[in-house]
């Protein structure tokens, strides 16, 4: 294909080698007759002319000369003659050339900072075409090549970067020579260059390793969730990773283990030896809640949250916890400030967050637990929970 598009080109372009239709009848006899004079001059001082307007052209490269303004066929190799005062001329290297794109950091579709480069190898094919066409051909290439390596990778996740590095660099190599072929030059060879996967400000996340396969029962989520899965559930999932048996049992759910043990509660609030207790309203819950609050817990913390409880019969009711001055504070209503971050959710599984029976990413993760706002400033309720699993 790239061969058939080659030699279109190439055809192309030697139809507009031929000479330009005559303006006029004065046009073409004054370019006669200047050539002819010159040339005439050139083989009278001939001896010492020849010093000027003879230059060897070596085989791998190619002399493109202008005449009066009107470009000539490439000249060489071997020996090319030069009419002083009325030709230009410059030479095209036909070798194998290489350039680096230097790393630049860009953020991935699941907003991983990564440092990426890439080393590439073209060939001019058309010398004509890569003077005709472009002023500074080595620029224009690097800034065509640095442009699609940027746009392509941010619609790439970092697990496809990190494991298909040649894929990605074929596919570069397609859409940068969409560009340059017109130029005379084709792409070789693109080799994707990944320095390192950087953790960017907003997110406070681990990544996933390298080698890590497919979270089981997570691979529909983007890298985003797949990591902070694996920041939480560290353990549980490393676990699954090198088990030979296949990791986690051969079953449709995958079941999490929730690292926070439900807090110590009022008496009433208490499972009875029968397991049936009553539900907690919400008020109540945000009551135990108050309990644990602390002037260290909102130097962590740093945020203030509306709570906006779903009704049964729809509407919602607003409370808050504010972890952002003082002592923190919970309880109905609306906060004295504006809300860092929106939750919305069930007063059944707010009561179960209080208890540790639902954990704030999987509640997220399944739908359960709604987030207006910054992802990463809301799991830091997970803060809370620590703390009230240490005073438990």
């Amino acid at each position: 294909m790239a061969t058939d598009d080659a030699g279109a080109a190439a055809a192309f372009f030697s139809l507009s080698l031929l000479p330009d239709p005559p303006q006029g009848c004065w046009p073409w006899i004054f370019h006669r007759v200047v050539t002819a004079l010159v040339f005439l001059l050139t083989m009278l001082l001939f001896p010492i002319s020849g010093w000027f307007v003879l230059k060897v052209v070596p085989a791998y490269e190619r002399m493109i000369v202008f005449r009066l303004g009107r470009i000539r066929a490439p000249q060489g190799p071997g020996v090319v003659l030069l009419l002083p005062f009325i030709d230009h001329w410059q030479l095209v290297d036909l070798r194998t050339q290489a350039f680096s794109i230097p790393p630049c950091k860009l953020m991935s579709r699941d907003r991983v900072l990564v440092s990426v480069g890439a080393d590439v190898q073209f060939q001019i094919w058309d010398p004509a075409l890569s003077v005709m066409r472009v002023k500074d051909l080595n620029v224009a290439t690097r800034m065509t090549a640095q442009n699609v390596l940027t746009k392509l990778l941010l619609k790439k996740y970092l697990r496809e970067i990190q494991t298909e590095k040649l894929r990605i660099g074929d596919q570069l190599l397609l859409e940068i020579n969409d560009t340059t072929r017109s130029w005379g030059l084709e792409v070789d060879r693109v080799e994707l260059i990944l320095e390192s996967a950087l953790q960017t400000p907003q997110e406070n996340t681990a990544r996933l390793p390298n080698s890590m396969p497919p979270i089981p029962g997570l691979e529909g989520l983007d890298g985003t969730f797949q990591q902070l899965a694996f920041h939480f559930f560290g353990k549980t999932l490393a676990a699954a990773a090198t088990d030979p048996n296949g990791g986690f049992e051969a079953a449709t759910q995958v079941e999490v283990v929730n690292e926070v043990e439900p807090p110590a509660l009022a008496p009433e609030v208490r499972l009875s030896s029968s397991n049936a207790r009553r539900t907690l309203e919400a008020q109540e819950v945000l009551l135990t809640v108050e309990r644990f609050l602390s002037e260290a817990l909102v130097k962590q913390v740093g945020a203030c949250y509306q709570v906006n409880i779903l009704l049964p019969r729809g509407g919602q009711s607003p409370y808050f916890i504010d972890l952002s001055v003082g002592s923190g504070r919970a309880g109905p209503g609306l906060p004295d400030r504006s809300p860092d971050v929106l939750l919305e959710m069930a007063e059944s599984d707010l009561e179960a967050f209080v208890l540790g029976e639902l954990h704030p990413l999987s509640a997220y993760v399944s739908g359960r637990l709604r987030v207006r706002g910054d992802l990463n400033v809301a799991l830091k309720l997970e803060e809370l929970f620590k703390v009230m699993k240490q005073r438990r």
